[in-house]
């Protein structure tokens, strides 16, 4: 495969996965949604491959290290995972949805760095706590208000 044909692969790759979970979230009604998800997978993707691109421009100038645009990105979607928490009186509401941008955001990085069977098993297991585990939760919920 060519060059673009694998960047075309590793872009439309993050957008599936992250959408599977951001169309989750989409039809619970939460404020980070579909679009929300696919753009924080894909800029995440994008900026691992800018990261190994920078490194394979340089790598023979200067000492670089590509994970530390990585670790970036995490404090990045951190600070906007934080936005999504928010206090309604004894309860937080947006710790799932913080936790999926989170998870979504190494989606991303793992599809741009080319890890792509991680990325695949990732989003099959996230997908199935959030629509699986629900009901195990209510189950558990019930049993202890009797």
């Amino acid at each position: 495969m060519n060059e673009i044909a694998i960047l075309t692969f590793k872009i439309c790759l993050t957008v599936l996965l992250s959408g599977i979970i951001g169309g989750e979230r989409e039809l619970r009604h939460k404020g980070a949604g579909l679009r929300t998800h696919i753009l924080v997978g894909v800029g995440s993707a994008l900026l691992v491959l800018t990261s190994f691109h920078i490194f394979d421009i340089y790598k023979d100038v200067t000492t670089i290290d590509p994970t530390r645009m990585i670790a970036g990105i995490i404090t990045g979607i951190g600070f906007l995972c934080g936005g999504t928490i928010i206090r309604a009186g004894n309860q937080i509401v947006g710790l799932t949805t913080a936790a999926t941008l989170w998870i979504v955001s190494g989606i991303g990085m793992a599809v741009g760095s080319g890890h792509y069977d991680a990325a695949i098993i990732f989003t099959v297991v996230v997908f199935f706590v959030l629509i699986g585990v629900r009901s195990v939760e209510r189950a558990l919920k019930n049993k202890l208000k009797k």
